[in-house]
Order: C-alpha cells, then structure tokens, then sequence
C-alpha cells in the first residue's frame, strides 16, 4: 500500500514536461491575435444564446433570476476571474498542451493528473453534446426561412430526424402523444430517434481538425466575427427598444435566483481555459498564453453585460424563449429579418465553440496518452497534417454516441461541475508550485498570492455546492463519472505507468553496476 500510494502521488518535474514537450511533433503556428480568436470563440456561443434563457425564466430543478441575471454575470465573471489569474501563471510557467491536467501533474502527483483530465472530459466533451443539441435548434429555425426554397423534407423534417430519444420521449408525455407515431421503433419496443444535424456538424468539424490547427483557427476567426458583428448589432438595434419597466421586478426569485443564474450562466464563460490547451502549438506561449486567457475573460464579460441589459429590456420577464432567446427578441419587436440574421450569427458562434472545445479535448487527451495513461496508439501524428488524427476521431465519435441519448441541460450541468473542480485544482496548484518552485522565473504572477487562489477555491466551491442542494440528477451523475474515472486508473493507468517505469529502472541498475 505504501508503494502504491507513493507512485500514485509520484510528479512530474515542470523540467521534464518541459523537456518532453520540446520534442512535440505538433506545429508552433500561433499566435496571441489566433488566441485571442480561439478565446472568443470558445466563450461566446451556447451560453449567451440558449442557457441565458433557462437563467433568466429557471429551469425544471432551478429558480430564475429575472432581470437581475446582469449581476449573476457579474458574479460568474468574478469567480472565472480567479482562476484565469491562476491559468495565466501557471501557463507561462509550464507552456506545455494538457491544461489543467498537466499543471496537476507537476504538482499533485499521477492519480490527481489523471483524475483532473478525467474531469476535463465533462468540460469539453460530454459540454459540446449541449452545444450541437443548440446547434441543431437554431440550425432548424435558419431551414425555415427558406420554405420557399427549399423540399418541405429538408424545412420541416421530422422530428425524430433532429432530436435524442429522450427528448421525444419527455415531448409525447408532455402533449398526451402516442411515442409509435411519432418516431420508429426498434423491433417495436427501442424507441430510434437521432440528432442527424449535428452529427453531420461533428463529422465536417472532425475532418477540418484534422487537416490542422491553423486551418481550424482561420475557420474560427471568420465564424467568431460574424458572431460578434451579430451580437454588437442586436446590443444597437435592441437599445432602442428598451422598456425599463421590464425591469421590474429586478430580483423576482430573490438571492436563490441570481446565485442559480450565476451557476448557470456560468456555462457561458467555460472556454477561456481551451486556450491554454494549444500551449504547445504556440509561438511565444510565456508571453501569449496570459494576455489571450484575461483579454478574452474581459472581452466577453462586457458583451454578455450589454446582451443581458438590451435582452431584459426588451422581453418581460416569462416571456423570454429559452431555446433561442436573443432570435426570439427580434421578433418581439418585429424585426423578424434580424431575428433571421442572428440566427446565422448563433449558428457561427455555436460552430466555432464547438471546434474549439474538440480541440481542447484532442490536446489534453494526447498529453495523457504520452504520459501511457492511455494506449500509445492513440496519440499517433498524422505525417501529412501533424495533428493527432485517432484522438480526434475518437473525440467526435464520443459526442456523437453520447448525444444519442444525454439530455441537454443535464449535459451542460455536469460541464459546469467538471470545470468548477479543474478552476479549484488550478488555484491549488498554483499556491503549490509558489511554495516548492518559488524561484522558477513567471513571465506572469497572479498579484495578490495567495488570496487570489484562496478566493477562487472559495468562490468556486460555493458555488458548486449551492447548486447541488437543487441540481439534483447531474449531482448524482458527477460523483458517479469521478468512480469511473477512478476505476480505470485502478484497472489500467496505474499498471501502464509501472511498465513504463520498468526500462528506465533497468538503465540505472546498469549505470550503477558499471
């Protein structure tokens, strides 16, 4: 047991990521201006055009927070402040791909690494199943626009063609509907619904990740400025039909709504951490990496401010739609042609979120790969475009087949947790790294060490257990997603970690003999 425990607590030097990642095979080719544009675009899209609503109305197990949702975004935006201060330092100090699976690794051992990038899956993975599911909403909306146009199949597809089975299921019960006529079953007892829209989006963004980061990040870059010409133009048009008596009530469901609000509109700023993901890929990650982590966080939290105020103002409070809140805005104004056109901004938003959240997924996945927690034939480099092309596809199968049968807002819950607790590791790791490498030169510091991370462990697991007393289904799921990562460290990464160790015991038995 002791032997056990001391390898499962065994770290890696930050020398030695350093030194291995230094014979990376993939390609330095970013720079602060393509952070900065991976940032935005991993921040701005699922959170600001579909969890808003459920913010601001509440959800089935969540109070809503009313017009009051601007402070629960500037509560969120406080906690991630934290936490990025903390991902700034540590990113310069280690510039190594893995994110916060890595920065574990240098300082609380194996088991903590592997754990930590277990968790990660929740934040990027398991979180795109919501943001395809999102897709595919405004995706349908944009089609009907073209009923003229286009065969009434392609407009009006069935529903079953566009939606997991569970929200069939919970559909039919809701308007007394008989589940066989409405979609297939299986030897009449599987019921078969598929998300084919963003199946079809994981595919085409599968491939365009595999061809390289560059090309994925110009990609990015034009569908983050159509995005933010979009949002810019609704926050202009929208202000001048702003009632301020929808207003009032401002905190309709008192202090309960706001901190839900905040937990949920928190979904809205995950992503800032993807860029520290692409470490290994970028040209000068000492200097970059800060500046793109705190200059998207800004960046960000003055839009959704402004998003928050104009949106408010406009609807009443229960009149807000939750699956395309800013779309529906438009129309009640009667600007259906803009409704239109921010269709297509929420369709690039959710896009680049998308692609950028895979590859977060990809780069953290090859780092644990390298480190022999996962089979070495996973992390192979394609010779054409040096990107790692098996985890890729594994990645994007994984959302496909997990978006078969996940429920949307559970899926982005269970995002939420996973990034709470990797924010937390992050503040941890970096008092740590103060205490046992105080002398490594930062390029950056979080200023105000330790308080800083102090209140960012604070803030963040608060937070995080508020919203258990309520969330009461992904509370269970999160624990549940912990023992099976646990289970496959047991079964398989610590054994593959001990044969790794094998050859280079032998090489010092031999220096010493010699």
């Amino acid at each position: 047991m002791k032997t056990i425990l001391k390898n499962a607590f065994k770290i890696k030097s930050p020398d030695e990521l350093i030194a291995v990642s230094k014979k990376s095979e993939l390609k330095k080719t970013l720079n602060v201006f393509d952070l900065i544009v991976l940032g935005i675009g991993a921040v701005v899209g699922t959170g600001i055009f579909t969890i808003i609503g459920t913010a601001i109305q509440g959800g089935p197990e969540s109070a809503g927070a009313g017009p009051a949702i601007i402070i629960s975004m500037i509560m969120a935006a406080a906690v991630c402040v934290f936490p990025a201060l903390c991902y700034s330092e540590i990113a310069s100090l280690i510039p190594v791909a893995g994110s916060a699976y890595t920065y574990t690794y240098a300082t609380m051992g194996e088991f903590m690494a592997w754990m930590v990038g277990w968790i990660l899956m929740l934040e990027y993975a398991i979180g795109n199943i919501t943001v395809a599911s999102a897709w595919t909403g405004y995706f349908v909306q944009f089609l009907k626009g073209f009923k003229h146009v286009l065969p009434d199949f392609i407009v009006n597809c069935p529903m079953w063609l566009r939606s997991d089975y569970r929200f069939m299921l919970s559909y039919c019960d809701k308007y007394g509907l008989d589940p066989h006529s409405q979609m297939p079953f299986l030897f009449d007892k599987i019921p078969f619904a598929v998300n084919l829209p963003a199946i079809i989006l994981v595919l085409l963004l599968t491939i365009l990740l595999i061809k390289g980061v560059k090309e994925s990040t110009r990609f990015a870059s034009v569908m983050v400025g159509v995005n933010l010409f979009m949002i810019i133009s609704f926050i202009v048009v929208g202000s001048f039909y702003v009632k301020p008596e929808n207003w009032t009530p401002f905190m309709p469901n008192g202090f309960e709504g706001v901190f839900m609000g905040a937990f949920l509109i928190f979904f809205a700023y995950i992503g800032f951490d993807a860029i520290s993901t692409t470490a290994e890929e970028t040209e000068n990650p000492q200097r970059d990496l800060p500046i793109a982590i705190l200059g998207t966080l800004v960046i960000c939290t003055v839009l959704y401010i402004f998003v928050a105020l104009v949106l408010t103002g406009n609807v009443a409070m229960g009149h807000i739609n939750i699956q395309a809140p800013i779309a529906h805005a438009m129309s009640v104004i009667n600007k259906n042609w803009f409704a239109g056109l921010l269709s297509v901004g929420a369709l690039c938003a959710l896009t680049s979120v998308f692609l950028i959240c895979q590859l977060g997924t990809t780069r953290i996945l090859y780092a644990m790969s390298r480190d022999r927690f996962l089979p070495k034939s996973l992390r192979l480099i394609h010779r054409k475009y040096r990107t790692p092309h098996v985890l890729t596809w594994i990645s994007g199968i994984v959302v496909i087949v997990c978006a078969l049968f996940m429920d949307l807002n559970i899926s982005a819950e269970l995002c939420n947790f996973g990034t709470f607790t990797s924010f937390i590791i992050i503040c941890i790791a970096v008092l740590i790294l103060r205490k046992t490498d105080p002398d490594r030169p930062r390029a950056f510091k979080v200023p105000f060490c330790p308080t800083f991370p102090i209140l960012g462990i604070l803030t963040c697991g608060g937070l995080m257990l508020y919203s258990m007393k309520f969330l009461t289904t992904s509370a269970l799921y999160f624990p549940l997603w912990l023992l099976i990562g646990f289970a496959i460290y047991a079964g398989y990464g610590y054994k593959q970690k001990r044969l790794e160790e094998k050859p280079r015991v032998l090489k010092q038995k031999e220096k010493i003999s010699v």
